[in-house]
């Protein structure tokens, strides 16, 4: 147990080695596309996120090959995740990227992505091995974010990683504001499957990882949606099966400053409306100046409550063996 929970406090220092590692050349783009599946792809859901605003286009694609058809007008660089190195997904897409004479980066900690930027001498960023994905999460954005600033031209982001790590330090420190809001949520999700609200960019990509942090960590059922979309349609699904709802199932949301201002209405009615029919474990409200910062200050209160949910649970936060598995047999077919 105390071990998942290094990991998650050791985001700060995962930062702040983001910010300051010295960057390969990259080629000068604006326009990037991020392949990644899971612990690692979440990376690029991040990126996409919190460069929104910035006048250039991050593209996530979890899945195989081929890329969609619009890269061979636009041009992408294609930044390819992998922590492992071998997720036979990225790797799959990075040799269709190969295939159109595309840009490539690569993000990893070995294997076989590694291998491959090394022969083709693609720019390439190690970042350090012997953890699971998902606790890499503070390398691998943060290298990204840094390969989009040195690509475009736009910004370093060195100072908004280094915002984001004081943001980590601070939320996961012990009877710290982000423990305590971590802790209330435990307990209004304890036993429960969860929904996650997230209500923008910033604050959806962060219920994503709520999501499969509570999967992986917790071993638990979890899902996400997000306003206003979920107001034309999953509002009304609490109706019919209300009795079991509001005893099996729990809905927290986060909020972020870049969310729609008419968001803010549609939680209070949206929760309101639902009351009786789902339980409402609460509400968390991003922090910081950065959309870096703030990303990271609902990741941070998110990752230490799916440890405290595993806690109570009396499981091990650390191992996801059914993946493993899952992974073995695919490899057993194709052979």
């Amino acid at each position: 147990m105390s071990e998942m929970l290094a990991m998650v406090r050791d985001m700060a220092a995962q930062l702040r080695w983001a910010a300051g590692i010295d960057l390969p050349s990259v080629v000068h783009n604006r326009e990037f596309v991020v392949a990644g599946m899971g612990g690692s792809g979440i990376a690029g859901d991040y990126l996409e996120a919190v460069t929104r605003q910035d006048e250039l286009r991050v593209t996530g694609h979890k899945d195989y090959g081929p890329l969609p058809g619009w890269v061979d007008r636009v041009r992408p660089t294609v930044i390819a995740i992998s922590y492992s190195g071998h997720t036979e997904e990225t790797l799959d897409v990075v040799d269709d990227a190969v295939a159109r004479g595309l840009d490539v980066v690569a993000l990893t900690a070995g294997g076989a992505i590694e291998t491959r930027a090394q022969e083709r001498g693609w720019p390439l960023i190690v970042v350090p091995p012997d953890l699971q994905p998902r606790a890499a999460l503070g390398y691998l954005f943060g290298s990204a974010l840094r390969v989009v600033g040195a690509a475009s031209g736009n910004v370093s982001y060195q100072a908004d990683l280094e915002e984001a790590a004081g943001v980590a330090e601070t939320a996961t420190a012990e009877g710290s504001e982000g423990w305590e809001a971590a802790a209330r949520i435990t307990t209004g999700l304890s036993g429960k499957i969860t929904i996650v609200y997230g209500g923008g960019p910033v604050s959806g990509a962060a219920a994503q990882r709520w999501k499969t942090q509570i999967n992986e960590n917790s071993k638990m059922p979890a899902w996400w949606s997000l306003l206003p979309e979920l107001d034309h349609n999953e509002i009304v699904g609490w109706e019919s099966l209300a009795e079991l709802t509001s005893e099996t199932v729990a809905v927290v949301g986060l909020s972020d400053r870049s969310d729609h201002h008419r968001v803010g209405a549609r939680f209070r009615h949206t929760r309101d409306l639902t009351a009786g029919k789902v339980s409402w474990a609460g509400e968390v409200t991003s922090w910081g100046e950065s959309a870096a910062a703030r990303i990271i200050s609902l990741t941070a209160v998110g990752d230490v409550m799916s440890w405290m949910l595993a806690n109570r649970a009396g499981v091990d936060p650390l191992p996801v063996g059914t993946i493993e598995k899952l992974k073995k047999l695919l490899t057993e077919e194709e052979n």
